[in-house]
């Protein structure tokens, strides 16, 4: 098998054919999917390994003064015999990984053979194609947990012994000092446990990335923004806990933490940083400083790692192994979100370049994952199922006039897209209105003439006069909210997204399926823009596959934008995503039948590539890091020696055996809401059959829903339908 290994004399790293380890009583062996290079510790070994002898010396003083205790009991040259023979060997790197057991040694009976595991240690979850991993040092991989996300478990339980240190309480304020990997890590769990997070890091992309994973605030460590954010967040009294998860010689995390604790607050040392504390300022806030030893209660102790003696849990409930699952526990959840975090994965018979480049600062990242041969992409591709729906529909209505509606939220997309247009359209009666405030009620009743106003949803639903109801509230209330409508026998119209999760889906085609009522409309408008409807109908039918490029400038959104609270509103693109997967597929004809999609580091920029049923494809590039001044959406499709090209709604050309060009610019974009009210006001009307067929609205919303899935598994993803 093959193994990374390190001189710390010569420095020289090298990828090695070695024996495959033995499959020991009291552990398993394991066959490596993924294994997670640590960018604080073992790059730091690393470096140190480049280091002259001196300078060696002096990043390790603790070995200089057992090198010293030997020379005054064994002499010099002897001393220096086993110094020597010590450096100019091999040494492993690596401690967190994930795996499928491959055999079980006698007197393991919680796991089998191809079981997926994640496994930690120094010496045992190494980088290497097999590791022997005794049995406090691994744990089962919960149900539908990423094998590239499990890997991350050592880490994590670095993470949450440093938090479990800290003793953190609902409400309180915590300062992380150093946003690598554990810093990331650190916050995301505090910010789970009900603690508000100021985050420090000299890196700016670090400090945003944090702001999205959760921090309240993140900054330079000499910014006054962060001293101000601390004062504001505690009223002046300083954080409660202090995380110091930086490394270097710098004694700055040190003189910070006392500078922003509050009196008698905790300071947790969690990296490996310097460590002179200021005494005055120390003593005279009386601050609690505390280490935390790496996974928790079991580390070092040979007994429990080796010989898998458990302590009691009535003595010790967080032990090295049940924080690894806890951690996984919590991932499996989607309590903590490992995915920004992946700089970059590379292949594991590029390990030795992959070094250079992270210390070279060639490879700037956060996270770096090793793929190992037989987990390629292709191994690991996925299918998701979409949902299917028996419907025995109900009657239909007959046709009246006036159309009586009812909104479920009144926020800014509400009364700037589709309120103004629905309050001017002949046929139409805006009934009620209902928000959880009354006054946001009260502000929409009176400027857009609605009957009456309320905060009661049950009375709305109730109320057999309403035809239609509008759910134009925040992300994840839209499933629950519109299965809630459907059962009440309502023509439902809601925002994108239908749902941020596939039970979601489900559940809202379970209701559709229980009372017979598939009048839904989900609101993908640009299908219904005049623009793009004019230049679908030039370039006319074809005949075979086509290529679509859709390029959709996103931009950065505002700090404080509840699109960023990915734990209860989904990522970005699953809110947002539907539109442009809808307008693929209609330009194509055809719903997907799989989807690709990779990530620049952090989530920044995905590229989703979706395969239709006759072979067309296209690539969704939805950025967030491109010029502000740039259109936001551009699109080329491409087929039979034609070509249709349209941009941002302004402007649109065919060209084949001719070429036309939209005659002139539009006074304004029209994304299509007002045509996408009048068809779905129509169908309400008169009783006819939805804009959008209900299998479509499924079929986009899975493919929506199937990005995030890609990105984690890192493999493409295949629309099933379910029967």
């Amino acid at each position: 098998m093959k193994q990374v290994v390190q001189n710390y004399k010569s420095g020289e790293l090298a990828v090695l054919d070695v024996p495959v380890p033995g499959c020991k009583p009291g552990g398993v062996l394991v066959r490596t999917a993924y294994s997670l290079i640590s960018t604080g510790t073992e790059l730091m070994k690393v470096s140190e390994a480049g280091m002259s002898m001196l300078g060696k010396a002096r990043s390790r003083p603790d070995q200089v003064a057992k090198v010293m205790q030997s020379v005054a009991t064994n002499g010099v040259p002897a001393t220096y015999r086993k110094v020597m023979g010590k450096l100019d060997s091999y040494t492993p790197l690596g401690y967190s990984l994930c795996g499928v057991v491959e055999q079980v040694g006698t007197g393991i009976d919680d796991v089998k053979a191809g079981d997926l595991v994640a496994c930690a240690g120094n010496e045992h979850a190494l980088h290497a194609e097999l590791n022997w991993v005794p049995k406090n040092l691994y744990t089962p991989v919960p149900d539908g947990l990423a094998p590239r996300h499990a890997a991350f478990g050592t880490v994590g339980s670095i993470a949450m012994q440093g938090v479990r240190q800290g003793e953190p309480q609902l409400g309180e304020v915590a300062l992380v000092i150093g946003l690598g990997l554990i810093g990331q890590l650190v916050l995301q769990l505090l910010a789970a446990s009900g603690v508000r997070v100021v985050g420090v890091d000299p890196d700016p992309a670090r400090c945003e990335l944090a702001e999205r994973l959760g921090a309240a605030v993140c900054g330079d460590p000499a910014s006054a923004a962060v001293e101000a954010a601390v004062a504001e967040l505690t009223d002046g009294h300083g954080v409660d806990q202090v995380y110091l998860a930086a490394g270097g010689g710098s004694n700055q995390p040190v003189e910070l933490a006392a500078r922003l604790c509050r009196d008698r607050g905790r300071v947790v040392d969690i990296g490996k940083c310097r460590l002179d504390l200021p005494w005055n300022a120390y003593y005279e806030k009386e601050l609690d400083v505390r280490f935390s030893r790496s996974y928790g209660p079991g580390r070092y102790d040979p007994e429990y790692e080796l010989d898998g003696r458990d302590y009691p849990i009535g003595y010790v409930r967080w032990t090295e192994r049940r924080n690894l699952a806890c951690f996984l526990g919590l991932l499996a959840r989607g309590s903590v979100d490992v995915e920004p975090l992946v700089s970059h994965i590379a292949d594991f018979d590029d390990a030795v370049e992959t070094y250079q480049r992270l210390k070279d600062g060639a490879l700037k990242a956060v996270a770096v994952l090793f793929r190992y041969p037989g987990h390629t992409v292709e191994a690991e591709a996925q299918t998701v199922a979409v949902p299917s729906v028996n419907v025995k529909r109900s009657p239909a209505r007959a046709a009246r006039t006036p159309v009586r509606l009812a909104f479920v939220g009144a926020g800014n997309y509400a009364t700037s897209m589709l309120l103004p247009h629905l309050a001017q359209r002949h046929g139409v009666e805006l009934s009620t209105v209902v928000t959880t405030t009354a006054l946001s009620a009260a502000n929409a009743q009176r400027k857009f003439g609605f009957a009456a106003a309320t905060t009661d949803l049950d009375a709305v639903l109730g109320d057999k006069s309403i035809d239609a109801v509008f759910v134009v509230t925040r992300h994840s209330s839209h499933a629950e909210l519109t299965r809630r409508a459907l059962l009440a026998g309502k023509t439902v119209f809601v925002e994108k997204p239908l749902a941020l999760t596939e039970d979601e889906l489900a559940s809202v085609l379970a209701a559709v399926e229980e009372s017979g009522n598939d009048r839904l409309q989900v609101g993908f408008n640009r299908r219904f823009a005049p623009l793009l409807q004019e230049a679908r109908k030039r370039f006319g039918a074809r005949t075979g596959p086509a290529s679509l490029r859709y390029l959709v400038n996103a931009g950065r959104l505002q700090h404080g934008s509840w699109y960023l609270r990915q734990g209860t509103e989904g990522s970005r693109f699953a809110g947002e995503g539907g539109h442009f997967i809808d307008t693929a597929s209609w330009l194509l004809g055809a719903d997907p039948v799989s989807v690709y999609a990779v990530a620049t580091p952090g989530n920044e920029d995905l590229q989703v590539v979706l395969r239709y049923p006759d072979g067309s494809t296209a690539t969704i590039s939805y950025v967030t890091t491109g010029a502000a001044g740039f259109p936001k959406e551009t699109l080329d499709l491409v087929a039979d020696g034609r070509v249709l090209r349209f941009d941002d709604f302004v402007r649109a050309s065919v060209y084949g055996a001719g070429k036309w060009v939209s005659s002139r610019l539009p006074k304004a974009r029209d994304k299509g809401q007002n045509a996408e009210l009048a068809a779905f006001v129509k169908a309400v009307r008169t009783g006819g059959p939805m804009p959008v067929p209900l299998e479509s609205l499924a079929t986009t919303t899975s493919a929506t829903l199937a990005v995030q899935a890609g990105l984690a598994g890192g493999a493409p993803v295949t629309l099933a339908r379910a029967r």
